[in-house]
């Protein structure tokens, strides 16, 4: 499956990239926090803990990555390990998937927290009461498996917002592919991998833009809308629902651009 001299680097970046993408996954489940809770703030502030587990997940996951490239390059590989590659956007889509099953348990559990940090007001407290037994029954009382009537809540399919939607199939495919495709043209082209390898900054900014600039407003002003009363909590969970869809089909879309990113990156780097 894997290439034997490299998989002391191959399982922790694969365990890393599900980390991202199950934790970016379950992001979507704290605007429902926040909608059901009023606690909007406070629901972001408690994730952002797990927001930090990912973006540590991530900063593992490059030099691990480049290690692997050079120990390739130095016992003269002649052959592209492409599917190396394929399997850590594989484990993307394992992350999204599971962290779509897992969003009606996480939203019950995270909800919890959130309101018990209204009582002890304090991140280390309401993690510490999360972890002792009777927070760990409590996990176990609370899980849910999604259920199909959710799917079916999506018709009428006209009201989705498809503009949001296909650019967060973009942008998430783009975030996916980022690291991996600019990294991978270090095989392509090893004379210039530094340099493909910061470009990846270059092409994640692309997506980060669309993230923040597009999405991410939607979501928000979607949000203020259901706590005004002008959007039902029906229509939220419809468009939570259909982005985490497109955010699936994201990470499936960024295997068909992988190695075509990958050329373009190596080339760039060859002429900048």
């Amino acid at each position: 499956m894997f290439d034997n001299p490299q998989m002391s680097y191959l399982l922790p970046v694969l365990v890393f990239t599900f980390a991202v993408h199950l934790i970016g996954t379950l992001s979507y489940a704290v605007r429902l926090v926040g909608v059901t809770t009023g606690r909007i703030a406070v629901s972001f502030a408690l994730f952002n803990v797990l927001v930090l587990v990912s973006r540590m997940s991530n900063s593992f996951q490059s030099p691990l990555i480049a290690k692997m490239i050079e120990n390739d390059l130095a016992r003269g590989l002649t052959e592209l390990p492409l599917h190396n590659f394929q399997y850590f956007i594989l484990a993307a889509t394992a992350g999204t998937a599971v962290g779509a099953f897992l969003i009606p348990t996480f939203q019950r559990i995270f909800g919890r927290f959130v309101l018990s940090f209204n009582v002890h007001r304090s991140v280390p407290k309401v993690l510490i009461h999360g972890f002792s037994k009777a927070g760990v029954r409590q996990l176990r009382d609370h899980f849910r498996v999604p259920r199909s009537r959710r799917l079916n809540s999506l018709a009428p399919l006209r009201n989705l917002p498809f503009k949001i939607l296909a650019m967060n199939v973009l942008s998430v495919a783009i975030l996916t592919v980022g690291v991996f495709a600019a990294l991978f043209a270090g095989y392509i082209n090893p004379e210039f991998r530094g340099t493909a390898s910061q470009l990846s900054a270059v092409v994640n900014g692309f997506a980060t833009v669309l993230l923040f600039v597009f999405i991410d407003p939607y979501l928000s002003a979607l949000t203020d809308d259901v706590i005004q009363g002008s959007k039902s909590e029906g229509f939220f969970r419809k468009c939570v629902i259909a982005l985490v869809i497109s955010r699936f089909a994201g990470t499936i879309v960024a295997q068909f651009i992988l190695l075509p990113a990958a050329y373009l990156i190596a080339w760039v780097a060859g002429i900048i």
